[in-house]
Parts: structure tokens; sequence; C-alpha cells
């Protein structure tokens, strides 16, 4: 059985009238320009494969024109791929037939969109109650199951409000409540962020991570910035073209970028944010350290360390030490263009 809650598979995505006949072209090396030229098909998606662990949230990131919508949108068919394969919980999504595809994006993936989704004459409470109207919950229930999820975004005493009387960051919380109120295994949010001010962005955010701290969802999350990725996302994968340039962690992807693309992507990251004392760890000696947790960031590490009298951490896995980082591994990872660290000892992980 695999591991994974929705694997990805041998997927293409060409837009056109002969577009199976164009898989083996791009296959071949016929890149996105050449096939619109030559042969007025639009490549969206290049044998992209993605494996996706459940209880995640899983950030796919790419330029305009990369395809990660493109590519968010056959999760639950929303576009129907050229040829490939789409498997949720062992069960290939381009095999249902219409009611079995109906009943899973009925009850089975919740999506965001990014210019929201709401229905301009429904009150807020309405448009929260909508999937669990869809999904034949009586009125009473869905009222109730509406209002709380209402409230866990913040909204409670706007029940009754039009959309137009919202904030943009307010009607996105609307759009949140509604896809969870439907309590979906998945979640798909499309850029369900880029349209918010920067503040109202960071909000939704913390806001985002805080319910997935407790609910545990499958998260797939489209985004064009880097920065918001790495705050949110478990795993990153980045497409340029309709193609899977990298997959990895976040810390992984800010180490060690495959290419050009990707490190263009990660130069200006705040690197102390982003690494932890995981990332960095390297086998234990026999001098004390401070003790800190893991997952604890390099800045939130260093600045523990300036109210202490250690120049050195010990890494804690709960009260098992695992590894040890010195001040010096900390600064040469966050000051270092490179993915390497050749005078140390430290092996990234």
């Amino acid at each position: 059985m695999s591991k994974y809650k929705i694997e990805i598979k041998n997927l293409y995505k060409i837009f056109g009238p002969n577009d199976k006949d164009m898989v083996e072209l791009v296959a071949n090396g016929t890149g996105k320009q050449e096939l619109l030229d030559k042969h007025g098909h639009v490549l969206g998606l290049k044998n992209v494969n993605i494996g996706i662990l459940a209880n995640s949230v899983n950030v796919i990131m790419g330029l305009s024109g990369s395809g990660k919508s493109t590519l968010i949108r056959h999760i639950n068919r929303l576009i129907e791929p050229t040829v490939g394969e789409i498997i949720v919980d062992g069960e290939n999504v381009l095999g249902m037939n219409h009611e079995k595809i109906r009943d899973f994006r009925r009850f089975g993936a919740s999506m965001v969109f990014q210019k929201f989704g709401l229905m301009p004459h429904r009150t807020v409470i309405e448009n929260a109650m909508y999937g669990l109207n869809i999904q034949g919950i009586a009125s009473v229930e869905a009222e109730k199951r509406a209002k709380h999820w209402l409230n866990r975004v913040g909204l409670s005493g706007f029940e009754d409000r039009f959309p137009a009387q919202l904030s943009g960051g307010m009607q996105q919380r609307v759009g949140l409540a509604r896809a969870l109120a439907t309590d979906a295994d998945i979640l798909l949010m499309d850029e369900a962020f880029s349209a918010l001010d920067p503040l109202i962005r960071a909000d939704m955010q913390t806001i985002l991570l805080d319910l997935q701290a407790e609910l545990h969802k499958t998260i797939v999350f489209i985004t064009h910035d880097l920065d918001e990725a790495l705050r949110i996302g478990d795993d990153i994968a980045i497409l340029r073209d309709g193609e899977l340039i990298q997959k990895g962690t976040p810390q992984n992807i800010v180490l060690k970028p495959a290419d050009d693309y990707v490190a263009d992507f990660t130069k200006d990251v705040n690197r102390a944010r982003v690494l932890t004392l995981n990332t960095l760890s390297h086998d234990t000696g026999s001098k004390e350290g401070l003790r800190l947790d893991g997952d604890l960031s390099i800045e939130q590490a260093m600045q523990q360390m300036v109210n202490s009298e250690y120049n050195l951490v010990t890494v804690m896995n709960d009260s098992t030490p695992i590894g040890q980082v010195s001040l010096s591994d900390m600064v040469g990872a966050i000051s270092r263009p490179d993915a390497t660290n050749s005078g140390s000892t430290t092996t990234y992980r």
C-alpha cells in the first residue's frame, strides 16, 4: 500500500485539438515555446510525478505560466489530463464515473480559490453553509457547523453581512470556513492568499497554520511567493514551464537548489528563519551545549544563545540529544549563498 495520500503519476496536460498526438513530441524534448510555434498547442504539464503525504501542507509554486494552477485542478478533475494518473487513497480519480467524482468533490476535497468565489447575493452564513447544502446536510445542522467555522476564522458576528460589506481578507476567511465546514480530508488552495495585502496575507497564513496544527488536513497550496511557501509548507514542489524542477523540504530547497532557476527564488531568503537546528545538526561531541528543540529556527536559537553562556547548542528530540550545532555552524549556514559548508563538520539533513 502506498505511503502517499495523493500520488500524481506521469501527468501530461497539453491544450489543443490533437493533444494526445503531442505527448510523444513533448516527451522527446519539444519545449513549451516550440510546441506553440510549430504545432499550435500549449504545454500545461510535462511528466509531473509528485507524492503527497497525508496530514501535511504541500506547496506547489512557480512563476506565472509554470502550470501550478493547472496541476491542482487535476486533483479534483476540474481539468482533465492528456495522459497520466491521479491516485487518492489508492483509487485513480481519473477512473471515477460522474457520480463518484461528484461525491469526491462534495466530501473528499474542498477548494479555496484566489478570487474568493463567494456568491454576492448570499449572506456570510449562507456562503459558509453552501458546501454543506450540497452534501445534503439538514439546514439546522449546516447552520450550526457553518457558525462554528466562521467563529474559528474570526468572523463571529458577521453572519448576516453580504460579501460586498467585507474586506478582502474577511471574504477569504469566509471561503476558508466554507471549505473547512465540509470536513473533507483534502484542502485544495489555489493562490488563496495571493490577492491579499501583505499584513492580511500573513494573518491568513497564521490562521491556516493554527488550524492545521489541530485538524491535520492534507493541504495542497498553490503560490508564487517563496516566503509564503517556506512559512507554511512541509514540502515544496517548484514548477517551470509545466515541468517539476525540484521537490523537497523548505530547508532542502534553500540549502540545495537544483539549478539557477530555483537559486533565483531562494537568493534573497532570510535563511536564519528557514533553517532549523535539525537541518544543521551533526554528531554529538563531548562538550555540553544549550539544550534546544531541533525544530527551532536558527534565528530563534541565536536569540536564546545571546542570553546564555553557551556558543554551542545540543539539539533535542523530546528529551533525547540527537546532535549539536555550534554558533559558527549557524553563521556559516545563514551567510553563505551556496549549499555547502566545506570548512565545518556540519552535515545538512
